[in-house]
């Protein structure tokens, strides 16, 4: 059977830089799968994630974030998701709902029943098969993501440019969601080597390559 995995955790976590290493092992060892993102992955989704990310709109408050992120969710899985599984194939999906629980819920405060009402409008409640949360402290996470070269490169967006504390509570949002539903989620620890947390993902992933019997 087909997962849909998602990749979550604060920006500077590292788990783009796994979700992209996972996919290569997956293709490596032959098993069929998408890689795919939010907001985003599809072509009014990249639209949607442009201005979600624009630092020109940093008054952008809790519910107009919820909202886009919504919108653009949507049609990922009617687009791109939904599809892909029903062809028997993993998604690999860099970030869904869990993020929006933890940046637009605790890093916000958007009620969590406004979040349920919305979720079950735009998805249907749907929900991934697995989780992996690369954690690490939120300080560590905000300095990687307005390190050096990355404000060189202009990739500091909306989120990026958030204050210490708004890091923190993010943080505190993903890891009571992840002891909230322990079977979903694997924590990681994104703090050490580049190698050790990848070790880490392939063993949250080995059924992916080589299934239980």
């Amino acid at each position: 059977m087909a997962l849909f995995v998602t990749f979550e955790g604060l920006d500077g976590s590292g788990k783009s830089t796994h979700l992209e290493r996972a996919a290569r092992w997956l293709s490596e060892s032959g098993v069929p799968h998408v890689v795919t993102r939010e907001p985003g992955g599809t072509e009014l989704g990249g639209a949607i994630r442009q201005v979600f990310l624009d630092r020109r709109f940093q008054g952008m408050d809790g519910t107009i974030e919820l909202l886009l992120v919504f919108a653009s969710r949507r049609q990922h899985l009617l687009e791109v998701i939904e599809p892909a599984l029903a062809a028997g194939r993993h998604v690999l999906c860099d970030r869904f709902t869990d993020s929006t629980r933890a940046y637009q819920g605790a890093g916000r405060g958007v009620a969590e029943e406004v979040i349920d009402r919305v979720d079950l409008l735009a998805t249907g409640g749907r929900c991934p098969d697995r989780t992996l949360l690369f954690d690490l402290p939120a300080e560590v996470a905000r300095r990687r993501g307005h390190s050096a070269p990355r404000r060189r490169s202009g990739g500091v967006d909306r989120l990026d440019a958030e204050e210490l504390d708004f890091y923190q509570r993010v943080r505190d949002g993903f890891l009571a969601l992840a002891a909230r539903d322990p079977k979903r989620f694997r924590v990681i620890d994104s703090l050490g080597s580049l190698e050790s947390t990848a070790a880490a993902v392939r063993a949250a992933l080995a059924d992916l390559v080589e299934p239980t019997r």
